[in-house]
């Protein structure tokens, strides 16, 4: 026969049994979900993993444009680049250049085109000059060249050109001239020339004259015998590759994005390294 005190002493005992085999169960439980929760985890770790990722709106512009071609030879600059010597760049032109809208130095076009120079030709030093200046002309850049190109002993000048003197009302005509003076004054101080057009962007298309200004650029760099960087033809290129027709535009309409910037920097500086190949 069970005294009160073993009745309490048992009925205690199995309390305490029933708490531990609550505890247990909620322990099992709990480690039963974290494996579960786990095992999803690398579930869909490994799932994103086999997803490609999406190219940028850069690289779908460069894969666009790798026939891209500078149309002329590049001696002295393929010279200096072989000879693993300081090839100097100055690039002048309008706001395209000075990089308008971008939030660092490093974003604008000449210094993409350093960078991507400087991996294509690692023994090489690429030093570069931006002189591009806001709302700047034909003929305010002609009017420059001995201070801000020539003055900085070149071996390569980027001329971007023809934007701002057809955008915003301008005419054309009788600009050929100038262009060709620009062009041979710049050959007789000994350096290779680059000519980049326009933008294909919705602020130039609505100018009446772009297609007069594209031919010009065009012509003279031809007749001339030096580069030309059909910027014009690479963003359209993009467009017709898929990418929107704001991709490359910023949201004024007419100067690059970030990503338009970095297509033409790096696609410029892969047209400079086929030319020397």
């Amino acid at each position: 026969m069970v005294n009160e005190g073993g009745r309490y002493d048992g009925q205690l005992e199995m309390r305490q049994r029933q708490r531990q085999q609550t505890l247990v169960a909620g322990l099992g439980g709990a480690w039963l979900a974290r494996c579960v929760a786990g095992l999803a985890a690398v579930s869909v770790g490994g799932a994103a993993a086999q997803t490609p990722a999406k190219p940028s709106e850069a690289e779908v512009c460069l894969t666009a444009n790798q026939s891209l071609s500078l149309g002329a030879a590049l001696p002295r600059t393929t010279a200096r680049l072989n000879a693993a010597a300081t090839l100097r760049i100055v690039a002048i032109g309008s706001s395209s250049t000075t990089g308008l809208w971008v939030v660092t130095r490093a974003a604008t076009y000449p210094e993409v085109m350093r960078r991507e120079l400087a991996r294509l030709w690692p023994s090489a030093q690429i030093e570069v000059v931006n002189s591009g200046r806001i709302g700047e002309t034909i003929g305010g850049s002609i009017s420059r060249f001995e201070r801000d190109v020539l003055a900085y002993g070149p071996d390569l000048v980027v001329w971007q050109l023809g934007t701002n003197d057809v955008t915003w009302g301008g005419r054309a005509d009788g600009l050929k001239n100038r262009v060709v003076a620009g062009v041979r004054s710049l050959k007789a101080a000994g350096v290779d020339v680059i000519l980049m057009d326009l933008q294909y962007a919705p602020l130039v298309l609505a100018s009446s004259q772009h297609s007069v200004m594209e031919t010009i650029i065009a012509d003279v760099a031809r007749q001339e015998r030096v580069g030309l960087f059909p910027r014009f033809e690479l963003m359209r290129r993009a467009i017709d590759a898929g990418l929107s027709s704001g991709a490359l535009v910023a949201w004024d309409g007419l100067h690059n994005s970030a990503a338009g910037y970095d297509c033409v920097g790096r696609a410029l500086a892969r047209a400079i390294h086929a030319a020397g190949r």
